[in-house]
C-alpha cells in the first residue's frame, strides 16, 4: 500500500541552490518527523521527504547488514557503496559477495587514490601505521576518509550505521545531523538500537553476517589494525587497540574539532515537543 508523504518542513527547500538550505534546521525537521519512529519507517520516510541523492555507506558490519536488508526489502532507491581500503578481512569480501547476491543488490566500492598510497608506502612502511597515531591517522585519511569524499560528492544525505552505545564519544549521536563541511545530513537510523536489538533482528529474519562476528571480532576495520575484543571490553576496543585513546576513531565521523559532530539544531529539536 502507498504511503502518504510525511511533511518534514523540507519539501519548500528542494531544488533550491545549496548554498540556501539551512542544513542544522533540515537536520532539525528530520529529527522532529522522525525522531519516534521504527528504523524502516525512518529510512522510508527519509527517501519520501529527501528528492536528492541518498548514499549509505556499509563497512559489511552488525548494523550495516540491517540497513541493507531494510534498505533492500523496502525497494528504495538508495545507493549502497562501502569503502574497500585493500587491508580488509577475506571475510568481509565474502560477505560483500553474499550480500549483493542475497539482496540482489550492486554495492559500488570506493578505493584509495593509487599514488597517495605509493607515497605512504615508500615513506612510513607497508605497516607503517603502527608508529605513531599521526602515521594511523594519515592512512586512515588516504584509505577511507578520501574516498569517502568522493562517495558523497553531491549527496543529499548520507545513511550511516552509527549506534550511540557504540562508545562514549558516540553517545552523543543525533537521529540526523548537519555537516556542514560536506554539505549534506547525516541520518543514523539506528541511533537508539541496541548491539542486541540487532543482532536478535538479524537472526530472526535471516541476514547475513560476518562470521567473524562469532569470534569475538565485534567493530570490524581493516584487517591489521583490528582485533577480537576480551569479555567486558567496550565494542570499539579492538580498533587501533594500541592506541591509549577511548574515543577512537578514522575520521569519517569526526568534524574539523576532531570530535563527532552533533548538530545543534537537532539537538535542541529533540528537546521539544
Amino acid at each position: 500500500m502507498a504511503r502518504d508523504p510525511i511533511d518534514t518542513g523540507l519539501s519548500a527547500q528542494q531544488g533550491a541552490p545549496a548554498e540556501a538550505i539551512d542544513l542544522p534546521e533540515r537536520a532539525a525537521d528530520l529529527v522532529r518527523a522522525f525522531g519516534k519512529s521504527d528504523a524502516r519507517d525512518r529510512l522510508i520516510g527519509l527517501r519520501q521527504a529527501v528528492s536528492g541523492r541518498i548514499v549509505f555507506t556499509t563497512s559489511f558490519g552488525l548494523e550495516d547488514q540491517v540497513l541493507i536488508h531494510l534498505i533492500a526489502r523496502a525497494g528504495l532507491p538508495i545507493e549502497i557503496v562501502t569503502l574497500d581500503t585493500g587491508r580488509l578481512f577475506p571475510e568481509v569480501y565474502s560477505l560483500w559477495q553474499e550480500t549483493e547476491r542475497h539482496y540482489g543488490v550492486v554495492i559500488r566500492p570506493f578505493y584509495p587514490r593509487h599514488d597517495a598510497i605509493e607515497l605512504f608506502v615508500r615513506q612510513n612502511g607497508i605497516n607503517g601505521f603502527y608508529a605513531s597515531r599521526d602515521a594511523r591517522k594519515s592512512c586512515c585519511d588516504i584509505r577511507k576518509v578520501e574516498p569517502l569524499g568522493r562517495a558523497l560528492d553531491g549527496a543529499e544525505i548520507w545513511i550511516t550505521g552509527l549506534r550511540s552505545d557504540q562508545s562514549a564519544a558516540r553517545g552523543g549521536v543525533a537521529l540526523a545531523e548537519a555537516e556542514t563541511e560536506r554539505g549534506l545530513i547525516k541520518f543514523n537510523p539506528l541511533l537508539d538500537w541496541s548491539r542486541e536489538v540487532a543482532l536478535s533482528f538479524s537472526k530472526a529474519e535471516g541476514i547475513p553476517l560476518n562470521p567473524l562476528h562469532d569470534k569475538g571480532f565485534i567493530s570490524i576495520g581493516c584487517q591489521p589494525c583490528t582485533r577480537a575484543i576480551a569479555p567486558g571490553e567496550p565494542e570499539r576496543a579492538g580498533r587501533w587497540w594500541w592506541e591509549d585513546d577511548a574515543a577512537k576513531e578514522c575520521g569519517l565521523h569526526v568534524g574539523p574539532d576532531g570530535n563527532l559532530v552533533r548538530a545543534k539544531a537537532a539537538t535542541a529539536a529533540e528537546a521539544r515537543p
